[in-house]
Formats: structure tokens, sequence, C-alpha cells
């Protein structure tokens, strides 16, 4: 049952196994999703969606199995959400609009509606309000949002008149996929992982294993069988460095996240908070400010660092190549490097068994960014991430992983 679903899933890339769906099986023979499609939704989700990062790519395979919602590309969440971003105020209806809206819903052409979407998908380059012809906001064209004709597709926005006849790009579970950038949530839940870094300390057993219990129980046919374990001692340190200023500015917001994770919970039993613009140089400043009053040798930094100390760099990596290349090379013309940063980054490197760079730009970027030449260097010396989930578990792993 519902074989095409399946297939469906696995092309949108959900990893469902074949138990699972079997499991779905059994739960459709019992009702447990009742009657409705939202029931069959939500128990199939439940069952085959592995992960909130799954979501998004689930929806679009169950749009496109069951229709309703356009299979639209990948376009349509980009340049085109960024189009219609804008709301204009309402439009007001009166009662002959709506009884001519509803005259010409019963006559309406969907397969014509979906090509003339599609061909303006294709050719169009620029925003556009309140038009009759191409995809925006307020007007008559019907494709995008908020306008005043009947029988269109909707892209964004909110449902007003209920007059549109399909939804495009409705998807609530994006912010959720793998390759989005981190809100504080999400970089919250990657750096518990490193928790597992920690020591058990000896003594008694008085932290209650949950999943440990979970299993006990199960194997006990449902009789409560509580699990207990040594509470971990918190050993991480962790020396986070990052890049300001320049084209760091265009990653503000997300290094805001950061920090705002980083600082909600105390999860590391040491963290060292260090500033650098571009390069590291041989003074490291405290703040974001950069100031000569609030700085440190780099090397009086490292000195203090043990083995025990995890090491990640946050930047873009994109410079002058003379930054990295060159003595004297520092932007800041107040500032002359005697030793290239290229030998800065190299310590940095060498003196952290555990370390990892992480990159906010895009990873199908970065051959091709302005300043690739040098990110690309510096992928040579650190092991390097995008800033992204799915990239942080990457770098975690990385961290986790004992040097062999």
């Amino acid at each position: 049952m519902f074989e095409g679903l399946f297939h469906a899933l696995r092309r949108h890339g959900v990893p469902v196994a074949l138990d699972e769906w079997l499991t779905l099986q059994t739960a459709l023979s019992r009702n447990l999703a009742g009657s409705s499609l939202a029931g069959f939704y939500l128990t199939a989700r439940s069952l085959v969606a592995k992960s909130e990062q799954h979501y998004d790519a689930y929806d679009l395979a169950f749009a496109e199995y069951f229709s309703g919602l356009v299979a639209t590309p990948e376009e349509v969440g980009d340049h085109v959400m960024e189009w219609l971003k804008d709301t204009p105020e309402a439009l007001k209806l009166s009662p002959e609009d709506r009884a001519r809206i509803d005259a010409m819903l019963e006559n309406l052409d969907i397969d014509e509606l979906r090509r003339r979407f599609e061909e303006r998908l294709r050719n169009q380059t620029e925003a556009h309000q309140g038009g009759s012809k191409h995809i925006g906001t307020g007007g008559t064209s019907g494709m995008g949002h908020s306008g005043s004709a009947p029988g269109g597709i909707r892209i964004g926005g909110e449902s007003m008149w209920r007059s549109a006849v399909q939804v495009a790009g409705d998807r609530r579970f994006r912010e959720y996929r793998a390759d989005r950038q981190l809100g504080v949530r999400e970089f919250g839940s990657a750096l518990r992982r490193l928790r597992r870094l920690s020591d058990r300390v000896d003594g008694p057993a008085t932290e209650l294993d949950l999943d440990a219990s979970i299993d006990a129980t199960a194997d006990a046919g449902g009789q409560l069988n509580l699990v207990f374990r040594r509470p971990r001692h918190n050993t991480v340190r962790l020396v986070l460095l990052l890049d300001v200023g320049g084209s760091m500015d265009d990653h503000i917001h997300l290094v805001d996240r950061l920090f705002s994770a980083v600082n909600q919970a105390s999860r590391f039993r040491e963290l060292t908070v260090r500033y650098f613009h571009n390069c590291v140089y041989d003074r490291i400043y405290e703040d974001a400010d950069m100031s000569l009053l609030r700085s440190e040798p780099t090397m009086a930094l490292l000195n203090r660092m043990t083995p025990d100390h995890m090491c990640v760099v946050v930047g873009d990596g994109c410079m002058a190549p003379s930054e990295l290349a060159l003595p004297g090379g520092c932007i800041d013309w107040s500032i002359h490097n005697e030793e290239p940063g290229w030998i800065w980054l190299e310590r940095v490197r060498q003196r952290f068994a555990h370390s990892a760079w992480l990159n906010p730009v895009p990873e199908h970027w970065w051959t091709s960014v302005h300043g690739a030449r040098t990110l690309n260097a510096i992928r040579e010396l650190f092991p390097m991430y995008e800033l992204s989930l799915q990239g942080l578990d990457e770098a975690i792993d990385h961290l986790l992983a004992r040097p062999a």
C-alpha cells in the first residue's frame, strides 16, 4: 500500500527503512491513522522521519505523491521567496468581486495554469509588485501572494481570500533542513554532543540512564526496570576563535546565534573566546572591538592550552593572498606582522590535537567565492566544514574522534 510514497520519500532523501515502512502498514491496518489524510500524514511522519532535519524532505515527498502542493524547483525557496517577502496592504473584496471569483474558478484550466507558472519560474529574473503577468505580490497575475486574481498559485504569504487553487513552496519545516544555517536551538543541540568527551565520575551510580531503563523495561515485558549510571564530570575545554569584520559582517547574525547557544548552558568545563580579523597574527583579541588594550600575545594563549583543549575556528577564510603569505600583509595598516599569517595558523593547528574550522560560506561556493584561493589554502591545514546543521555534526564527529 502506498508504494509510490515509499519511493517518493527515498527520492527526496528521507532514509526510510523497510522495517519502518512495514510498521507503518501495520499501523494503517489497525486504523491508527483514522480515515483522514491529516491523520495519515502525522502517523507516517512519526514512523519514517527519524529526525527534524528530514521533515522538509518528507513534506515535499508527501506533496508530490498526494498532489495539492506543487513540487516546484528549489528556486521557489530562494530568490523567488526573496521577491515575495514584502506584503502589500490587503485588498478589500466586495460581494460582487467574491461572486466573480467563484464563477471564474468553475472554468479554470489547472494544466494551463501550471504551464504558465513553470514558464515564469524559468524566465523571470526580478521581483514584481502589483502587475498582471509576473510572479509577485499584489496585482492580478495569479502567481505570488496578496493579489486579487482568482484561481492562481499562492507562493509564500498567507491565505487571504481562499481563491488559490494550488500552493507552491509552502514548506513549514524548511528551517530544520540539514543544509540550513543554524539557529540557537540547532547550535545547542549539536554542541550538546560534545559532552560525550566528558569522563564518568568514580563513585556510586546515582544518575538515571533513561535509554537503558527503557530497554530494560521492554526486555522485562513492561515491568518497570530502572537503570542508573555514574554521573559525568564535564571535562570539555574549548577555544573558540572568531573572525569578525569585513566579509564576516554578512554572517553577523549567525555569529550572534552561536554566542547565544554557547552561553545558554554550561556545556564546557572551560570556554575561551578570542577574536581576529581575516587571519590570526601575533596578537589575539578578547572582544569583537579588537582593542589592543584588551588583547594578548597569541603565543601566550597557545602556551596556556593543554592537550585536552579543543579549538574551533569560525571564519570565511576569504582574504587577500598577501594577508596569508607575506610578512606585513595584515590588512590593518597600523599593525605590522613580522611573520606571515600562514605561520600563525600552522601554530594554532599544531597546538591542538582536536581542531576544526567552521565556514559560514556555503560549501558549493568554496571554489568560486571571492577569496577562494585563501579559503582553499586553509582547507589544506584545517579540517573545514560548512556552518550548517550537517556540517556542524560532521565537525563534532571529527572532534570526538581520538587521534590515531
